[in-house]
């Protein structure tokens, strides 16, 4: 397959798999949609696994959060989230009203930012959704820009109202629309008018003027790699696609920069010759992904449609629990993730083997931190002054108890990067538990295999375990590292 060719059969299949991402598909549905030959798609998705883009069981495939780095990459590129999201937050918390960003995508309007006020009635709409430019107040506002505002009175969906102002940068070109979404429940179509309409338009005036000072061309923090894909050729052979690999760097590489890149930028970012890059700008354009503005490649909105909407709002829960899946049937030992939840761990995924005697432990349960394994791994990431004021009661008799020996114990978990409790939290239980980290490092969760006493010593636990769970747990932070640090609309420990 030329290169050209081969990077649009890859979009080809990422494009099908988006419009299900939330089922898993098989191989043979993929060729029956596109009409490639099975043995094409085969390569297709063995590379997209490879490059963590898709997941792949034993016949099923589905898309993994590292695809969530080509609608970053656009988000980070258009440069308008990052320097309008603050703006729009505080409009948000002074109105107690959701508030959205948006952007033209052909006929339609694509969000960009979501500001959801969480209430029994909330919008649904996430960052990567399109609606129908004339069926909502952000695209009514964006088809007349000359109109100072524009109203949604239930048009989308029954109930729901908005009223949306238009946005422009130096030049006076609308670039997005900002909305101010509410329920009938709450207001009628004027009332909201009426509540929302003199910050609005204060917000958008600070907006366009965030807009018209002199763009920069500063590195946007793209994690842009060189060119990896001559050690995966060498690795996979023929199954691995390197040019496909490529035309994905290159969309990547685009978002690089605020107002996007030359050519020659490009291939500097990902190391590659300009004639490769050349051709995959081409096919890029040609799919409606990229677009040039003079010597400079932009991305565009419709990037968003390959399954960002979807893998963003996905929980911990979620992200986590194919992992855990897959340690599991390693060890055939249970296993868990936890969070913090005040002074406990609150159980968000677990996946149980099947036994007479087992760990009962259900999604969703508490259990006090200081005397669980995966408790003082999360703690190890507080600040120590806090653990003199947990109150320590003894569960068992090996409980820990005393300030000084639960400070220790965080300490060595720290220290050691992993944390063992032996029947502290209930005679006959031991669990080994490893911090699991965002993308700035921070320990936002723990993953454990918990077991009897009569099945494994504390030895075991760390020859035979701490090995596994230390790599499910590096795999997870990987992942993670695709979602935002501080969510927005963030990464929920769950439902």
């Amino acid at each position: 397959m030329e290169p050209a060719g081969t990077l649009e059969r890859g979009i080809a299949v990422l494009r099908v798999l988006a419009s299900e991402p939330a089922r898993r598909t098989r191989a043979t549905e993929l060729v029956h949609a596109t009409g490639l030959a099975r043995s094409t798609v085969d390569r297709v998705l063995a590379t997209l696994v490879r490059l963590g883009y898709v997941r792949a069981w034993e016949r099923d495939v589905q898309l993994a959060p590292g695809l969530l780095e080509l609608g970053a990459a656009y988000l980070r590129g258009g440069g308008l989230r990052d320097a309008l999201s603050p703006l729009a937050e505080r409009l948000a918390e002074e109105l107690d009203e959701s508030v959205s960003l948006a952007v033209r995508d052909g006929d339609g309007v694509r969000f960009v930012g979501q500001f959801t006020r969480r209430r029994t009635m909330s919008v649904a709409f996430r960052v990567g959704d399109l609606l129908p430019a004339q069926r909502c107040a952000a695209g009514l506002a964006l088809l007349d820009p000359g109109s100072p505002w524009a109203e949604d009175d239930q048009l989308i969906e029954p109930g729901l109202i908005a009223v949306a102002v238009p946005v422009r940068d130096g030049d006076g070109t609308p670039v997005c629309a900002v909305s101010v979404v509410s329920h009938t429940s709450r207001h009628t179509a004027a009332g909201l008018r009426e509540h929302a309409m003199s910050r609005l338009l204060k917000t958008v005036a600070e907006m366009e003027s965030t807009l018209a000072a002199p763009p920069g061309s500063a590195p946007v923090g793209a994690e842009v790699v060189v060119d990896g894909s001559r050690v995966a050729k060498r690795e996979f052979g023929s199954e691995f696609l390197q040019s496909l690999a490529r035309g994905l760097a290159v969309l990547v590489s685009l978002g690089s920069k605020r107002g996007g890149v030359t050519l020659a930028e490009a291939a500097r970012a990902t190391g590659l010759p300009r004639a490769t890059v050349r051709r995959s700008l081409q096919v890029l354009e040609r799919v409606g992904y990229a677009a040039s503005d003079g010597s400079r490649f932009v991305l565009l909105p419709r990037v968003m449609e390959l399954g960002y909407a979807h893998l963003s709002e996905r929980t911990l829960g979620e992200v986590v629990q194919p992992h855990l899946a897959d340690l599991v049937a390693r060890l055939r030992q249970s296993a868990s993730v936890a969070v913090l939840s005040g002074d406990d761990v609150l159980y968000v995924a677990r996946v149980a083997t099947v036994s007479i005697m087992t760990v009962d432990i259900t999604v969703g349960t508490h259990f006090p931190a200081y005397a669980t394994a995966m408790g003082r791994v999360l703690l190890a990431g507080r600040p120590e002054d806090r653990l003199p004021a947990l109150t320590l009661e003894p569960l068992t008799r090996r409980t820990i108890t005393t300030p000084d020996a639960l400070v220790a114990a965080v300490r060595r978990a720290a220290s050691d990067g992993y944390a063992l409790v032996d029947q502290e939290l209930e005679e006959g239980v031991r669990s080994i538990a490893v911090p699991v980290r965002d993308r700035d490092g921070r320990t936002v969760a723990a993953v454990n295999v918990a077991t009897h006493a009569s099945r494994a010593t504390p030895a075991d636990l760390r020859r035979d375990v701490l090995p596994a769970l230390t790599e499910t747990a590096a795999r997870i932070s990987a992942d993670l590292r695709h979602f935002p640090a501080t969510p927005e609309p963030g990464l929920r420990p769950h439902d």
